[in-house]
């Protein structure tokens, strides 16, 4: 006997009118025709709202770098892939810790980051890669000062979103916490136009409070421009420019502009701004950087590496308005060893691990 199967037409979904209808069919012709149009502009990622203007206020400026007093650190790494290292600094000075522990892991889809100093506080970050656009980034200190933060960003080829969460809590029968949103998107190849969103309530019993601020940056081939206007009316501008291979400079600004005693009605506007400039010279075996406010106030700091594991670094900060001067020294010292060398010669030309930092 012979048996012929013939196949059953399978049964339409019961939600497919929701994208089988003329409007729907409407509405994705023109997404795709946008996506087209978009993917032959060629444009680039432009960063994030965040990180806006990192070329000065991350590389040329002294922020990051000063510190007062003397400072040590000690790193030891035990792995490159995955990569895995522990620290010990000791300091002694203004505004610093005399010791503090902390441990770092990272692979291509995951950042562990974890430290403890002598007063017990606990600092922790965790971040982890869904896909290769989407990250969580998570950070949270236990001790004197409790705090959480939740980020999830997104990043496509000519955008960057973000949703970040500082302290969330609906504990008390409310929303609690303050609520960032942002995005930064690439409208020509050399400029980018971005918007924060920012909502935020101490507590449930005070009314919630928001707040909108808007971002530009061009950059062009050897130098880049950013401003940020935000709700409280403050204005930052900043000009980063390469001047040679190994020599970059950078303007930052901020004007805050607030009403007087007598309110918007019947007092003036009072305005206050600073303004400071830096450079930066990388030499083959040492960086220097300089700068000078409006305030009167000039710092720099020369970072010199004497030995493959070893890099010194030497600041000084002179407030000619206050007659103050402070002065700093660091040492850092890393170590890796005979089995870190080894993994590194075994892994050849391979590339090192993605890592979300």
């Amino acid at each position: 006997m012979a048996f012929s199967l013939e196949s059953q037409p399978s049964r339409p979904s019961p939600l497919g009118f929701l994208t089988a209808n003329p409007i729907a069919n409407a509405v994705s012709d023109a997404y795709k025709s946008f996506s087209e149009r978009r993917a032959k502009l060629g444009l680039s990622n432009p960063g994030t709202v965040e990180s806006i203007a990192k070329e000065v206020q991350r590389e040329v400026s002294l922020a990051n770098y000063m510190h007062t007093g003397i400072r040590a650190d000690l790193t030891k790494a035990v792995s490159l892939s995955p990569l895995f290292q522990v620290s010990h600094q000791f300091a002694m000075g203004e505004h610093q810790n005399p010791y503090a522990f902390a441990g770092l892991f990272g692979t291509n889809k995951v950042f562990l980051q974890g430290s403890m100093d002598n007063s017990g506080m606990l600092s922790t970050r965790f971040n982890y890669r869904w896909t290769p656009s989407l990250v969580t980034k998570s950070q949270f200190q236990i001790g004197s000062q409790d705090m959480a933060s939740i980020e999830h960003e997104y990043t496509g080829s000519d955008f960057t979103s973000s949703v970040k969460m500082l302290n969330p809590s609906y504990l008390e029968g409310g929303l609690t916490g303050i609520y960032i949103l942002s995005h930064l998107q690439s409208v020509t190849r050399k400029l980018a136009l971005g918007i924060e969103a920012v909502w935020q309530r101490a507590a449930l019993n005070q009314p919630p409070e928001s707040a909108l601020s808007y971002c530009a940056k061009y950059k062009s081939d050897d130098w880049i421009a950013t401003a940020q206007l935000h709700a409280q009316g403050a204005l930052n501008a900043t000009y980063w420019r390469k001047l040679s291979d190994k020599v970059q400079a950078g303007v930052d600004m901020t004007l805050q502009v607030a009403p007087g005693p007598g309110g918007l009605m019947g007092g003036s506007l009072q305005k206050e701004g600073i303004t400071s400039v830096g450079v930066k010279y990388d030499f083959r075996m040492s960086t220097f950087r300089a700068q000078v406010d409006s305030k009167g106030k000039l710092g720099c700091i020369l970072e010199k590496r004497v030995a493959p594991p070893v890099m010194m670094s030497f600041c000084a900060d002179v407030d000619h308005f206050s007659q103050s001067a402070k002065v700093g020294l660091g040492i850092s010292i890393e170590a890796g060893g005979d089995e870190l060398q080894e993994q590194q010669e075994a892994l050849g030309a391979q590339a090192s691990p993605n890592i979300p930092f």
